[in-house]
């Protein structure tokens, strides 16, 4: 793979955290702020709202770092190695820990759903947490690909 495919990548990595970046900044406590107001009677409830969040926006961010990090193996060559299989992993929990986050939040975005015509927050929520799946299915297969490829690749080194 030459430099400029991995660059373009490297970029749409960086651009895909400044809209997620931006939702948390400013959608996010909107949607707390509206929680509260919603349901008075729930003291906790926008709290419980910022937590859900911003919790998923944590490993979101280090999967980013992570897909980061393994461009950056691409491009040193070092793309077939257990750094590789570490990041493809790290990747995979934390798409698994955002779909569990997302999950444990779902009776919250329900009674906002309630609230709201149409209900937007149930999508929204169901939509992250089958995108977090997918990813984390995907980031499984090419981590079990790459293992048996340094496998092969290494007997190959070895009957050399």
């Amino acid at each position: 793979m030459n430099r400029g495919t991995t660059l373009f990548l490297k970029m749409a990595v960086i651009l895909i955290a400044i809209p997620v970046l931006a939702v948390c900044l400013f959608l996010v406590p909107w949607i707390g702020n509206f929680a509260g107001e919603s349901y008075p009677d729930i003291a906790y409830m926008k709290f419980l709202v910022f937590v859900d969040m911003y919790a998923a926006a944590i490993p979101f961010y280090f999967a980013l770092y992570q897909a980061y990090k393994l461009l950056g193996y691409i491009d040193k060559k070092h793309a077939f190695s257990d750094l590789s299989v570490r990041a493809l992993t790290k990747i995979k929990y934390c798409a698994v820990t955002i779909s569990a986050l997302y999950l444990l939040g779902m009776p919250l975005y329900y009674l906002m759903a309630k609230r709201v015509d149409p209900p937007s927050f149930l999508p929204m929520a169901s939509t992250i947490i089958f995108a977090s799946i997918v990813i984390a299915v995907f980031s499984s297969v090419l981590q079990r690909l790459l293992q048996e490829a340094i496998r092969i690749k290494s007997e190959n080194d070895l009957t050399i």
